[in-house]
């Protein structure tokens, strides 16, 4: 790169800053600011107002030539809300659906399809003389019955299959 001066702007005498202004555009101070009245007004037209319009009127227009108006109540009812309650080998907290009572369920253990699978994989084995018969004492292997400690009514089984 040779280290010889750009080369001129076309129109400047020493070739060097930036371009004279075109014709045009306004001055290098920038144009005065407007006079009072600036511009004139137009025939024809309304004048001009300072600030900005008022804001628009809320609400509707009363009513004209009908009954006065009168205060309605509007009722909205909500759906029932579900919610999805797992019953297990424990107690539950919940709402008994026939008394309506918030309440801890109570639970009893009764022999299910599970016992009677141990009980037969176990005659199978070999254990014939009355260990088939350990599934029917063991909680463990029984489904579970929920049911209402006030109205004593059946509320769910949980099946252990």
């Amino acid at each position: 790169m040779s280290a010889d001066a750009p080369p001129p702007y076309p129109g400047n005498e020493k070739g060097y800053g930036p371009p004279p202004p075109a014709a045009g555009y306004p001055p290098p101070g920038g144009y005065p600011p407007p006079q009072a009245g600036y511009p004139p007004p137009q025939p024809g037209y309304p004048p001009a107002q300072a600030g900005y319009p008022p804001p628009p009127q809320q609400g509707y227009p009363p009513a004209q030539g009908g009954p006065p108006a009168q205060n309605t109540t509007v009722v909205v009812t909500q759906p029932p809300v579900t919610l999805v309650q797992t019953f297990q080998a424990i107690p539950v907290r919940t709402c008994c659906p026939h008394c309506r009572a918030e309440i801890v369920t109570a639970t009893r253990f009764e022999n299910g399809t599970f016992s009677w699978v141990v009980c037969f994989i176990l005659c199978i084995i070999g254990c014939v003389l009355g260990c088939c018969l350990i599934p029917f004492c063991v909680e463990g292997c029984q489904d579970v019955i929920h049911t209402c400690p006030n109205c004593h009514q059946h509320i769910a089984r949980w099946s252990r299959m």
